[in-house]
């Protein structure tokens, strides 16, 4: 699934995202979405997580995601063929399911939007009800047990002349402009939306020394302190938490370097 070039214009490394500050807070609660009629006003980041984090789902790099634990492959068949059908939501503009024989990974996003909008809100909270009435749950797999949260992942291309290795990555990868993100920064994406998205960080000289490629995890909030330890743990190294909420920059024994980031302190 294509991310957003929003959450992506940053600092070398990871730095933290732009902020439109044409989209005022006005949505303050889950409740009040549907009030311009069409339901396109944008949310900040803060406020998108207030309105669906209650509900089981988390806000990731731009991208309303949650969990149905469910306990077949048919069983999550049918769930995903009824979210298909709320009525008045737009589904198949704003909805992304993958079907698994253990679970229904559902996110919902605007290809429009930058920022989650009052409309992706609302279809999260029909989401939510559709599967609370069918005795199931909207769940983020934070802290829970599972396999791991959910999650976003995207590789970053640190390049002197970017419009030259652009073609390449993209030929090999077979993958298609992301949409949305016009211009000599624009991002590659994956067009059955199976892979990471690819970006590319402008580097002002070469440097030899150090890894030119890096993954950026988006994870939830609430995720990312457990992720950190769990990495340290494993033998990783904190480079930087300067930009923290928005990012750490963490790396292996060897110095190759990653980033685990949140949507955190990127509205200001």
């Amino acid at each position: 699934m294509p991310s957003h070039m929003a959450d992506r214009v940053r600092p070398p490394p990871c730095g933290a995202a732009s902020h439109d500050a044409r989209w005022a807070p006005v949505w303050h609660d889950v409740g009040m979405i549907g009030h311009t009629g069409d339901g396109s006003t944008k949310l900040t980041r803060q406020e998108a997580s207030a309105a669906v984090t209650r509900l089981g789902w988390r806000l990731v790099l731009g991208v309303l995601r949650t969990t149905v634990r469910v306990g077949s492959l048919a069983q999550a068949a049918d769930v995903a063929a009824r979210l298909a059908v709320i009525p008045g939501s737009d589904v198949d503009g704003h909805l992304w399911m993958d079907v698994r024989r253990d679970r229904l990974i559902v996110s919902v996003r605007s290809l429009a939007s930058t920022l989650a909008t009052a409309r992706d809100a609302e279809l999260a909270r029909r989401i939510s009800s559709v599967v609370g009435k069918l005795g199931l749950a909207t769940d983020p797999d934070v802290g829970s047990g599972g396999p791991r949260s959910v999650q976003v992942l995207e590789i970053a291309i640190d390049a002197l002349d970017i419009a030259s290795i652009r073609p390449f990555w993209k030929a090999v990868l077979g993958y298609a402009d992301e949409p949305g993100t016009p211009g000599p920064l624009q991002g590659l994406a994956d067009p059955l939306g199976q892979g990471p998205t690819i970006w590319f960080q402008q580097m002002t000289e070469p440097r030899p020394q150090r890894n030119r490629i890096h993954f950026d995890v988006s994870v939830p909030h609430d995720e990312a302190p457990q992720r950190i330890q769990a990495t340290l743990a494993a033998g990783g190294a904190l480079v930087s938490d300067a930009e923290a909420p928005a990012f750490w920059v963490l790396a292996d024994a060897e110095g190759n370097e990653t980033c685990i980031t949140t949507w955190q302190g990127r509205d200001g």
